[in-house]
């Protein structure tokens, strides 16, 4: 042990050996060796050496712990718990260990708080688990998470992320006062090369340098680092195997806009794989993804390794990774060359900043040419537009009861369905002046949670608007979320971050959608859903033709019920619901980037021809 402390490792272990030659069951000696060999950075031996240890005395604290957070690196969540659970219970006043338990219990963000105000009760200045705390109530309580990640920041600077983690919480609170210093706080931030979150740099609509210069930088220090492995492919026949990779394979908008993608994939030419690490369930959506694949793998407790030798044993050409920066993100196993080519897609507007993601999928409105500097991976610019919709998704025709919804029996509705984090202060003076405009109209919004309703309806008073008029809705099973546009005569888009499934929901339902475009993926999905619909006439480039559009609209019935009419009339020929077309198109990106493999050339921007 002296050796050890004094940073003698290899010393502690040639002694620790000594040990074990005489007596191979010395408890002490099978620990310390174990704890050099976590400290050089072999977990593999590590964890033998700890299972081990537990076996011969299965009450040490310390090789539980440890044991615990090797298995947590490595991704085996269910048997780091219960390590976790035991050591906590052997050692109750070890924070580390606390807090580790309790960032794996996240998937249960009460129970994880429980866990987390614990380990604060025995450290109150414990930066860690307050930031931790913050993780657990973002959900359910935002504004509460803002208050535990500037703790979390006052104590420990170095915790950059938490800054812009307590920004994006005030804005799924609509809590503004704020707003502007957090924003400016965040490109000072990105321009001093520090944390902050890639997908608030979209919804705060930095701009598109910025943006590539905040993800490189998170993605060298949260991601970068494992050398790629060096496995063997199997070939199973002369299909291309693509596999898409998520966590969001259940009831959640990346499954209902894709399942008909994966269902039109063309068998003779494509093998089609999905591999899931997001939460088991037996959902409705869960069921047709697995009968719309070739295989479906749940990857949800394989470590990065394991999942290397999965993506070798299948054979994957091409891997499509639908989430980027977003929510339960596997980034790690984007860090390692699990396919020869691999792509990212629909997840995330924007770039990934590093590793090795050869290609972005996006179309000439969302992704120019010209905008390749913004972008680590190589641009593909399909015809039409960028995101897959299925065209077998529900489609309600009975007219809901308003009353239901919170609305009166008359009356213009206007609709703005996008997450409350979307909404800036801008745009909601602007909602509210169109209220103004329109003394009869009411503005139906989306709260899922109920954390926002009560900022908002103050704004509207400050505003001089009756809070009466604002109706909220909640999260909904995809019918019935659908089946509330038939209570919308108008929608208005969110801006900077703009509607994607929200607004091609809309357009689904025949509902119009007013837009602005800006600068970025984020900011321009709207305008190329209303360009693959045949209403370019929708889109505005700043906020005074955005109001004085919405207002038009509401006066002139006749032009708006001409749009409705117009949607009605394409739904079944749109490029936008034409799913087996894009898939057509999909499949001759993969094939365009498969060719340049092939042929020994690197990825390059590809702009894909439409198909006949």
């Amino acid at each position: 042990m002296h050796a050890y402390r004094r940073g003698s490792l290899s010393e502690a272990e040639s002694l620790c050996r000594d040990i074990l030659r005489g007596q191979p069951y010395h408890v002490g000696g099978l620990f310390l060796l174990a704890v050099v060999r976590t400290a050089v950075g072999d977990d593999e031996a590590a964890a033998g050496l700890f299972q081990a240890t537990l076996t011969l005395d299965p009450a040490l604290a310390d090789a539980n712990g440890n044991l615990a957070m090797i298995r947590q690196r490595q991704g085996h969540r269910a048997e780091a718990t219960r390590l976790f659970q035991r050591a906590t219970r052997l050692a109750p006043d070890n924070l580390d260990w606390r807090i580790s338990h309790a960032m794996l219990c996240l998937e249960q963000p009460g129970t994880a708080a429980r866990h987390f105000r614990s380990a604060l009760a025995l450290a109150p200045t414990s930066a860690a688990a307050w930031r931790g705390l913050g993780l657990a109530l973002r959900g359910n309580d935002p504004a509460q998470a803002a208050i535990a990640f500037d703790r979390a920041f006052r104590l420990d600077p170095s915790l950059q992320q938490t800054q812009s983690e307590a920004f994006a919480c005030r804005l799924r609170a609509a809590e503004w006062q704020h707003y502007d210093r957090d924003r400016q706080s965040m490109e000072v931030c990105i321009d001093q090369g520090g944390i902050v979150l890639p997908l608030l740099t979209q919804i705060a609509g930095i701009d598109p340098a910025r943006q590539r210069r905040a993800a490189e930088t998170v993605w060298q220090w949260q991601v970068a680092g494992d050398p790629p492995p060096s496995l063997s492919r199997k070939r199973h026949d002369d299909r291309l195997t693509v596999a898409y990779l998520s966590a969001d394979f259940h009831e959640h908008a990346t499954a209902y806009l894709i399942t008909g993608l994966l269902e039109q994939h063309d068998r003779s030419r494509f093998r089609i794989l999905a591999g899931c690490y997001g939460t088991e369930d037996d959902s409705a959506a869960r069921q047709r993804i697995r009968r719309s694949v070739d295989g479906f793998h749940i990857l949800r407790d394989l470590d990065v390794g394991q999942v290397a030798e999965w993506a070798a044993e299948q054979g994957i050409d091409i891997l499509v990774d639908l989430k980027g920066y977003t929510a339960g993100a596997r980034l790690d196993l984007l860090s390692r060359r699990l396919a020869t080519v691999q792509v990212a897609y629909l997840g995330y507007p924007g770039t990934l900043g590093g590793g090795p993601v050869d290609y972005l999928v996006g179309d000439s409105v969302v992704t120019p040419p010209a905008d390749q500097p913004y972008y680590h991976e190589r641009l593909v610019i399909l015809p039409g537009c960028y995101q897959v919709n299925d065209r077998n998704r529900p489609r309600p025709d009975t007219m809901i009861d308003r009353g239901s919804l919170g609305l009166p029996p008359d009356g213009f509705v206007f609709g703005a369905l996008n997450a409350p984090q979307k909404i800036t202060p801008d745009l909601f003076g602007c909602w509210m002046r169109v209220l103004k405009a329109t003394p009869d109209a009411h503005l139906m919004l989306y709260d899922p949670n109920g954390t926002a309703a009560a900022n908002l309806r103050a704004a509207a008073t400050r505003l001089g608007v009756d809070p009466g008029r604002l109706t909220f809705v909640g999260a909904a099973p995809l019918a019935q979320h659908l089946a509330r546009y038939r209570a919308i005569d108008l929608c208005l888009d969110s801006f900077p971050y703009t509607g994607h499934t929200t607004t091609s929901d809309a357009l689904w339902m025949g509902v119009p959608v007013v837009t602005r475009q800006g600068d970025g993926f984020a900011a321009r999905v709207a305008a190329s859903l209303l360009h693959a619909v045949g209403l370019p006439e929708l889109i505005t480039h700043d906020l005074a033709g955005y109001e004085a559009l919405a207002l038009s609209l509401e006066r002139d019935r006749a032009r708006l019920d001409e749009l409705k009419a117009h949607l009605e009339r394409v739904r079944d020929t749109a490029p936008l619901f034409d799913t087996p077309a894009f898939a057509r198109h999909l499949e001759r990106a993969y094939r365009l980037m498969w060719e340049r493999h092939c042929a020994s050339l690197p990825p390059q921007t590809l702009i894909v021809p439409p198909q006949d």
